[in-house]
């Protein structure tokens, strides 16, 4: 089994999964960083130069690889959820876990983050909050659909969502 962390942009997936890994025993991966060393391009110059139907394509590849892996923490990236064949992927090798955040807290996160050029490139031509509003509310039923459970991420610290993950998995509730 693995554990699957899913969500927007700078909602905690890369922190909250090397700090959950940690505390499981387990192996981390950051599904985007993958991607980054298997083609040795950043993610920023795969979809300029190539598109953004070629990067969820090489993503796709890589989930798939991943999915085959035992007893990881995937920080996967905040679009996987939009290929429902990744999502069976996901479901099929563990469990998929939903870290949501309201979008101030997004635009924070991201204004603080330094590699946010390489591996956050501008998916709209609109402003930064419009874009993550609009993005989110997109998004937001497919999270849903691939969700085993849900975590809020904003003003909780790092232990805090660890805790709440680790209290889902050993007592599942219905997926909500």
């Amino acid at each position: 089994m693995n554990i699957f962390l899913t969500g927007y942009r700078c909602t905690g997936k890369t922190s909250v999964g090397k700090s959950l890994a940690q505390t499981l025993g387990w192996s981390f991966i950051d599904a985007d960083k993958e991607l980054v060393e298997t083609y040795s391009m950043s993610i920023n110059d795969i979809v300029s130069k190539e598109g953004w139907d070629s990067f969820r394509e090489k993503e796709k590849g890589i989930l798939k690889k991943i999915c085959g892996l035992d007893k990881h923490v995937v920080a996967t990236g905040g679009g996987v959820i939009l290929d429902s064949e990744n999502v069976e992927s996901m479901k099929k090798s563990g469990v998929v876990v939903w870290l949501r955040a309201e979008p101030e807290t997004v635009k924070k996160r991201i204004l603080q983050d330094k590699t946010t050029g390489d591996f956050r490139p501008s998916l709209s031509s609109k402003g930064l909050v419009e874009e993550i509003e609009e993005i989110l509310l997109d998004r937001k039923p497919l999270y849903e659909k691939a969700m085993n459970f849900f975590v809020d991420t904003d003003d909780r610290s790092i232990d805090d969502i660890c805790g709440k993950i680790m209290g889902e998995l050993k007592e599942p509730k219905v997926k909500r």
